[in-house]
């Protein structure tokens, strides 16, 4: 059958291995390939019971469930547009993204339907979303998940065109304020096939993979889920890191391929049976933000395991780069293009740098998005390069290098906090009168946030202000972990604010160890 969307591959799956596992939570619900089969079909279905329209747009709350992975592929098998959204959200960013997006239907599990009720508190002029709530009984007005599925599967007529909007992913993108990347059928299965041309293959269909990276998330979406789909492996999904509930999991179920972000390797290093818990795993593969030569180094020696990396972004779905394409491993590098992609690098004014010259970064190929949403803006240019901006460089091998940010992005866990957005909070408070958001090296997430914040007036207690509102506006990850009230902010001659002179002033801390 053609591949129209990526619920294409449970199809294919459910009539060749029936009977094989597809899903398996850690609390031990499973489901079969042809179980997940006929949950997308029926989702699929009820959608349009539901009144909901392909091409229109259902918002997806829900930790790492079998519950996500049917509503997502049902949504896109409806040809209706998923929106991703962390459950860990404040209310207010959730009640943005749904006027933005123009969300119909919002699917919440029970540990963000409060977020989700306030959300749509705050709401009074807007059109209100249906409510569909799994593990939880649902309130007034809102229907329990099993209300969508369909009794009676209808079939859905093809995928007329693979450009459609399969999904909207909130991103900075290039402007450091969030907005949503408009990613197409096309660009889901164009990167999950270009990751699965990796010689190595990253997967396997005898492969247990390990899903504790969050699904709404591009990684665990199309890397991880997409990944498995292709492959039909199995995917393990984990709601919550818990470093040794995790180092258990993977012992118990035996799993082979285990993608992690960077800061889990801080928490796993220092126990001393790493070797023995990590022995069914025959893979590390690390992503969302660069991890440290050293570290790999010393993972590796103790476990025996490799480690590959790899360099991507939302705008890509996400893969760019792996380790598993160099030609000779190198310390630093995060690996060569996916076949079917290319790289360049260009300087200020879009001229190709070249040797080795360091440039921002520019990446061509069928997994890049649409462009932002609504207008699909700022997308690949008349000849599909798309800026990243980060900067790097390309050895000889073509093997990438990290070098920079042109972006301020902080990156927590492995999640994008844009310092503007932070920063926008932060103002609101009254008697802040400016405020500069950096992010600084931390062990446990890689980066954390810190804000220098100036006062408008004299005042006591400015700090626990700024501490309380955040605490309200903003998910836990964006929150500053740290809030120092100044008199001034340094300004250049245009009156910008030097944050390169505030993360001197935190390096200067860490190594006078006053940090």
């Amino acid at each position: 059958m053609p591949r129209n969307d990526v619920s294409t591959f449970v199809a294919e799956a459910a009539v060749d291995v029936p009977e094989r596992q597809a899903l398996v939570e850690s609390g031990g619900r499973t489901l079969t390939w042809a179980g997940l089969e006929d949950e997308v079909a029926r989702i699929a279905t009820g959608l349009g019971a539901h009144g909901i329209r392909a091409g229109q747009r259902v918002m997806i709350v829900i930790g790492n469930r079998i519950e996500f992975v049917t509503a997502y592929l049902g949504v896109l098998r409806a040809q209706v547009v998923a929106v991703p959204v962390n459950p860990r959200s404040a209310p207010g960013e959730v009640a943005r993204m749904i006027a933005d997006s123009g969300t119909r239907l919002v699917v919440v599990d029970e540990t963000a339907l409060d977020v989700v009720r306030a959300a749509l508190a705050e709401m009074q002029d807007v059109a209100a979303p249906i409510v569909v709530v799994t593990g939880a009984e649902p309130g007034p007005g809102e229907i329990g998940f099993d209300a969508l599925r369909a009794d009676v599967v209808r079939p859905v007529p093809p995928l007329p065109d693979p450009e459609k909007l399969a999904a909207l992913l909130y991103t900075s993108g290039t402007s450091g304020r969030p907005r949503a990347a408009m990613l197409s059928h096309r660009a889901l299965l164009a990167n999950i096939e270009q990751v699965a041309a990796v010689e190595p293959p990253m997967m396997h269909g005898d492969d247990v993979v390990l899903g504790v990276l969050p699904l709404f998330h591009v990684y665990g979406l199309n890397a991880v889920l997409g990944g498995v789909l292709r492959h039909r492996a199995r995917l393990l999904l984990v709601e919550q890191f818990e470093p040794q509930a995790v180092l258990d999991l993977i012992d118990d179920e035996a799993c082979s391929v285990v993608p992690i972000a960077p800061p889990v390797f801080t928490h796993w290093l220092p126990d001393e049976h790493l070797r023995e818990r990590l022995g069914p795993v025959r893979l590390v593969l690390s992503g969302s933000a660069p991890l440290e030569p050293e570290v790999i180094e010393q993972f590796t020696s103790i476990t025996g395991i490799p480690v590959h990396q790899g360099y991507g972004l939302t705008e890509a779905s996400p893969a760019v780069t792996s380790t598993l394409c160099s030609r000779t491993n190198q310390a630093g590098s995060v690996g060569a293009a996916l076949p079917g992609i290319e790289l360049r690098l260009v300087d200020e004014t879009r001229r190709p740098v070249s040797g080795e010259d360091p440039g921002e970064i520019q990446v061509r190929g069928a997994n890049l998005f649409s462009g932002y949403w609504p207008d699909a803006s700022d997308g690949p240019d008349a000849d599909g390069w798309y800026g990243t901006g980060d900067v790097g460089f390309l050895d000889p091998s073509g093997d990438l290098f990290l070098v920079d940010r042109v972006k301020e992005l902080v990156i927590v866990s492995g999640f994008n906090v844009y310092p503007t957005e932070v920063e926008d909070v932060i103002r609101e408070v009254d008697g802040v009168s400016e405020a500069a958001v950096i992010g600084v090296p931390d062990p446990e997430t890689g980066e954390a946030v810190v804000a220098y914040v100036v006062a408008s007036r004299p005042m006591t207690h400015l700090e626990e202000a700024v501490r309380a509102h955040t605490i309200v506006r903003l998910a836990r990850f964006k929150q500053p972990t740290r809030i120092e009230v100044v008199d001034t902010l340094p300004l250049t001659v245009t009156g910008k604010v030097q944050k390169g002179r505030l993360r001197g002033i935190e390096r200067r801390r860490i190594d006078e160890g006053l940090l």
